[in-house]
């Protein structure tokens, strides 16, 4: 299509479509004809076309982006093609300066990248596209545009040698971004900051809009240099911590002159009226400074800190500035995180400090602490009259804020109680006047529940901070004080449900509960705790007993009354989880009355979030799992072999399978069965991941099979189409087939084992033949739909192949086939997966390679059988997941090629003496040697992988790459010289000696066989072979060309 636009009216046309169009058929359109414009002939005159005589700027801006896609392409044009369109584009920007900021800024982003990708090419004896500084040179003694074009292309080239392209070889690029490093980086910054000193030392004319731009990108110029990544660490941005800027040595001189840094605070004095005319009110400047104080601590030692003359002013002024930041909570919530961090680790450092000098953090910290409180207590107010987003829907900022919170909040701890103490009463007055007053005004009401519920949270993370800090008996029978007021509060909530409740408060509620028994209940508190002491006195709670069966109650009674709400079930079913993983916890909870009611009554009648009436959502079912889990821990601690009690607790689920069972065979009510069985098949996983006993396992198998199972296979059958339903049950499969704890050793007459992995055959042949009849789904469908399910099937299979409960050689001599069958339905759901797809989503990777090694550890018969293409299609999985980031898969793939080149290496060795009764290993290895004679490629470049990862990345699971490559070597001894030849020989010659002998060092001692000894050896010589060729290749690295990209 893109070939008719041949005149210009008609490309301007497509600009238009593409850039401001309305219409998305015709924005589709014209995606599609630039395309196809890219891959024409005519590209590159077409582009000339429109640069040169377009009359808009997005005439422009279209050259520039297919000029950019043109030089990225993997294959690349001609050297001469490039430094052609380098110096056409540096020419029109320096004749056009005028031009519209995003089209020179799409420009030179064109010659970045043209810059970046050839780095290390040579044209007559020169690095032919580093002379780009020279170039830029020229820009900076021209017109003030000219000047900024030129720090634009500087900004731009550090910026694009600092991306990492995870479309090209990673190695590749960290060899570009050190050679830019080594040989340019510098002199920019040194360039930049020179610039800087040209504009300090001449009166600037700042309300010049050239001239503040210039400023501008100067700056920014200067930021992307500090902002390389010098070591390759990629380091992420949400980390503050470990955000450390690692300077090359040879900077030091630049960062130790005083002048550098007296630059950068001159500037800021001297341009107000350019940088600071919004000063911190501007967002984005008061984040930054926020994260720059948080940085004071990171860098220095709160000893270092005090030791400093103006100490006691700056942290007086930080002070002020937090409390006047806190009273502002409407304004940039997220940088208060910064100002929390100072002073969580100040506090967090008092005890350490030696130094005499006063530290005066028990001065501020207090009033740090009183103005997060007074100032959320104030919020709430503002936001119920002014209807706004309230901060305590964001739990995840406001958990993480009080996190920080309750450090600070220990210090100086009585301030703190007193005001929460004369807060908490005065609120809690208040409320209780408007619950009995009979005309409540609903926002008076809703305010005191806002202030409430902050109060409740504050208190809980008060109780929570003693275990940050030291602690006395003094501050415990505080937090006893505190902790009373707010058990009161819970029997005046629970009294009047379920017309008088708070969603809110519920949540603080259970906040509160979960501090307080992180803090003062578990089995290594004293009994004589002073935290119940007043606890005693009004509520008679005395000991830690006592709370727990005000913990039960409350549980119980959420879990009556606040079926419909989703948030308060689900966190108080993780406060009961909570509570139910501890032994010592445990014995005491079976003994509380309230625990006997639910292990006796866990039914939708009593418990209503347990029913499937539709106005519950299918995804609200996933808490049952949870309830379940803490209900079978608690009836385990008793249970022992009573399988009469067993039978017991299981009888609400017989009753639901039975009603199932029923309405199956009579085909009505299709939905209510549905929900049914999702609410089953989530209840059953929660049992069975708290059965860690072969016995209590034994009664839920026997439970289940024969009579219930069947109805699971049913239910896969006749909606594998709705993942709602499918992948509650597949995953009950997984945990059913998980051996944890040796749960799943029957005996030795038990024929459990192979029972339960037929049934897992069955569902699994059953689900991935159902599934590829849906044929190609969408790519936002194909994860939820088809993917998902694959992947829980895929971990199904390996906890049964790994699981040491099965003997697989069985089914064949007996011919039964469901063995054969679940490993065909493997390969069939295989193959309907891409590559790219088995490598993007995340939870599939995670199940299908360690599965895979699993097959080839056990069951190479199964590999060697594969048809070709299906071989190649497993081999090119395991070659792509190499170089994955992700360890779990990458030390995966390195186990499986492991396992394969070892039988293809023993199978070469025995080949000389075959007796007859190994025939049928030795024609299953023979096809295997086959198929690799054919492609000689595939493990050849896989050897080029791994030792690419050893020699250039950050190869974080050494030893398990350093297992296959010995195998690899020793079958490949041919490319293995190729590659240690192109590697020496890309090199400089004073470099080649000290390579050549890395590689004899790396062999030496090893012998021609795959013993664990010589396995060894080998991985010990890789160990110091790395860490050699990498001190080889950094030392003076910028020399000359060379070529260190194997992977071709």
């Amino acid at each position: 299509m893109a070939l008719h636009f041949q005149s210009l009216a008609e490309l301007e046309v497509l600009c238009t479509h593409l850039y401001i169009g309305t219409d998305l058929t015709q924005r589709i359109e014209a995606e599609k004809a630039l395309l196809e414009l890219i891959d024409s002939p005519e590209c590159l005159s077409k582009c000339q076309l429109l640069l040169e005589q377009g009359t808009t700027s997005y005439a422009q801006l279209l050259a520039a982006t297919c000029l950019s896609k043109l030089v990225s392409r993997v294959s690349p044009l001609a050297i001469e093609q490039r430094v052609d369109i380098r110096n056409y584009i540096l020419n029109y920007v320096a004749s056009q300066p005028k031009l519209a900021p995003f089209v020179i800024q799409a420009l030179i982003q064109v010659i970045a990248k043209i810059t970046k990708l050839g780095w290390f090419e040579v044209q007559k004896d020169q690095f032919v596209f580093r002379e780009i500084i020279a170039d830029v040179k020229k820009f900076l003694q021209g017109t003030v545009e000219h000047c900024i074009i030129g720090v634009i292309i500087l900004s731009e080239l550090t910026q694009e040698m600092n991306l990492v392209d995870y479309s090209r070889p990673s190695a590749k690029h960290r060899k570009i971004a050190t050679s830019f490093r080594d040989t340019s980086l510098k002199d920019i910054l040194v360039l930049a900051c020179s610039l800087l000193k040209e504009v300090l030392a001449k009166p600037l004319n700042l309300q010049d809009e050239g001239q503040q731009n210039l400023v501008m990108q100067v700056l920014k110029l200067v930021l992307n240099c500090l902002n390389f990544d010098f070591i390759g660490s990629s380091a992420d941005e949400s980390a503050d911590d470990l955000c450390t800027v690692q300077i090359p040595t040879t900077w030091r001189t630049i960062f130790l002159e005083p002048e550098t840094l007296d630059l950068f605070f001159n500037l800021y004095h001297s341009l107000p009226p350019l940088l600071s005319q919004l000063g911190l009110s501007d967002p984005g400047n008061y984040h930054e400074f926020c994260r720059f104080l948080a940085r004071l601590k990171t860098n220095y030692q709160l000893g270092e800190l005090v030791m400093v003359k103006e100490y006691p002013e700056v942290i007086r002024l930080i002070a002020n500035f937090t409390i006047t930041s806190l009273q502002h909570w409407e304004f940039a919530p997220n940088s208060v995180h910064y100002l929390l961090t100072l002073w969580q680790r100040m506090v967090a450092s008092v005890p350490f400090v030696k130094s005499t000098e006063p530290h005066l953090l028990d001065t501020y910290a207090p009033e740090i602490t009183k103005a997060f409180i007074t100032s959320r207590l104030e919020s709430v107010a503002i936001v119920v009259r002014d209807n706004l987003d309230d901060p305590l829907d964001d739990t995840a900022t406001v958990f993480q804020q009080l996190e920080q919170l309750c450090t600070v909040s220990r210090c100086e701890y009585e301030k703190t109680c007193t005001l929460l103490v004369q807060l908490f009463d005065q609120n809690a007055q208040n409320y209780q006047k408007l619950l009995h007053s009979p005309s409540g005004i609903t926002v008076d009401k809703a305010i005191q529940e806002g202030r409430l519920a902050w109060l409740v949270y504050l208190v809980g993370t008060v109780v929570g901070g003693r275990l940050t800090y030291t602690s006395t008996d003094e501050h415990d029978a505080m937090d006893g004080e505190l902790s009373c007021r707010v058990f009161q509060l819970i029997s005046l909530m629970d009294t009047g449900l379920p017309q008088c409740s708070n969603e809110k408060i519920e949540l603080a509620i259970l906040w509160f509960l979960d501090q307080f028994r992180k803090t003062y209940v578990g089995d290594q508190l004293q009994r004589t705790s002073k935290v119940y002491a007043r606890m005693s006195e009004v509520l008679g709670i005395t000991d830690d007993n006592h709370v727990l069966e005000t913990f039960m109650t409350k549980i119980v009674t959420n879990l009556k009354y606040w079926g419909r709400c989703e948030p308060v079930i689900s966190r108080t079913l993780q406060f009961l989880n909570d509570l139910s993983v501890g032994y010592i916890l445990l014995k005491k909870l079976v003994k509380i009355d309230a625990v006997k009611f639910m292990l006796k009554n866990h039914t939708s009648e009593h418990f209503p979030f347990l029913g499937i009436s539709d106005s519950y959502s299918l995804s609200d079912f996933r808490c049952r799992t949870t309830f379940y889990t803490a209900l079978t821990r608690l009836l385990m601690v008793d249970l022992g072999e009573d399988e009469d009690e067993f039978e017991n607790f299981m009888l609400p689920l017989t009753v639901s399978f039975e009603t199932v069972l029923q309405i199956f065979n009579n085909n009505f009510k299709q939905e209510d069965v549905k929900r049914m069985l999702i609410g089953l098949a989530r209840d059953l996983r929660g049992i069975a991941f708290a059965l860690n006993t072969k016995t209590s396992y034994t009664m839920l198998f026997d439970w289940m099979y024969p009579t219930y199972l069947p109805i699971l296979q049913r239910t896969i059958e006749r909606w594998y189409g709705e993942p709602a339903c499918t992948t509650p049950i597949l995953k009950l499969m997984a945990e059913l087939m998980q051996n944890r704890s040796q749960r799943l050793n029957f005996d030795v007459s038990s024929p459990n084992g192979i029972l339960l992995f037929r049934e897992a055959s069955k569902m699994i042949c059953t689900y991935g033949n159902q599934i590829l009849s849906l044929g190609s789904l969408s790519k936002d469908q194909i994860y939820p739909m088809k993917l998902k399910g694959i992947s829980i099937c895929y971990s199904a299979l390996k906890s049964a192949l790994c699981g040491n409960y099965v003997s697989f050689g069985v089914f064949k001599l007996y011919g039964d086939n469901h063995f054969d069958n679940v490993l065909q339905a493997f390969v069939k759901m295989l193959l309907s997966v891409s590559h790219s797809d088995l490598l993007q989503y995340r939870k599939l990777s995670q199940s299908y390679y360690p599965l895979l090694e699993c097959l080839t550890q056990d069951h190479m018969s199964f590999i060697t059988n594969l048809e070709p293409p299906v071989l190649l299609y497993v081999l090119t999985s395991i070659s792509e997941g190499l170089t994955t980031l992700d360890t779990v898969v990458s030390s995966s793939c390195c186990t499986s090629l492991d396992y394969i080149v070892t039988y293809l290496f023993k199978h070469i060795a025995k080949e000389g003496k075959k007796p007859l009764r190994c025939r049928e290993a030795t024609q299953a290895g023979q096809r295997l040697l086959h198929f690799m004679q054919q492609n000689p490629d595939v493990l050849q470049q896989m050897m080029s992988v791994l030792m690419n990862t050893i020699v250039f990345e950050d190869c974080r699971n050494q030893w398990s790459v350093s297992r296959p490559l010995l195998g690899l070597i020793l079958l490949n001894e041919k490319y293995f010289s190729e590659l240690r030849a192109s590697l020496i020989n890309s090199q400089p010659l004073p470099k080649q000696e000290v390579l050549a002998q890395c590689f004899r060092n790396l062999m030496e001692g090893v012998e021609q066989n795959l013993s664990v000894k010589n396995r060894d050896r080998f991985t010990q010589n890789l160990s110091v072979f790395r860490r050699d060729v990498a001190e080889a290749l950094r030392s003076d690295s910028s020399t000359e060309p060379c070529s260190l990209d194997m992977v071709s």
